[in-house]
């Protein structure tokens, strides 16, 4: 049968994480020496360096950004309301 996924806490994993950070070991040594799987730890990793550049950014959205959500919402608004026209189309038939 399949192996039972192991559960890290929070103080684990931001450990681990700081471990490759202020080291400059690679993921793949850090990971052996800790008994978990590179993978695993790679992930972590790679989380907290998004979460570290949007706290860099302070979460705004750069312009080119804001236009493009812009644009989207405009876009999902006529095919909300093209949705919404076919529906009374489709009634009335």
């Amino acid at each position: 049968m399949g192996e039972t996924r192991r559960r890290f806490d929070p103080e684990f994993r931001a450990g681990a994480v700081r471990i490759v950070r202020e080291t400059g070991k690679p993921i793949a040594q850090v990971a052996k020496d800790l008994g978990i799987n590179a993978g695993t730890l790679a992930n972590w990793v790679q989380m907290d360096r998004l979460a570290r550049e949007q706290d860099t950014n302070g979460g705004e959205l750069a312009e080119s950004e804001r236009e493009e959500l812009a644009r989207l919402r405009r876009q999902r608004a006529e095919w909300a309301k093209e949705r919404a026209e076919l529906e009374m189309e489709r009634d009335v038939l």
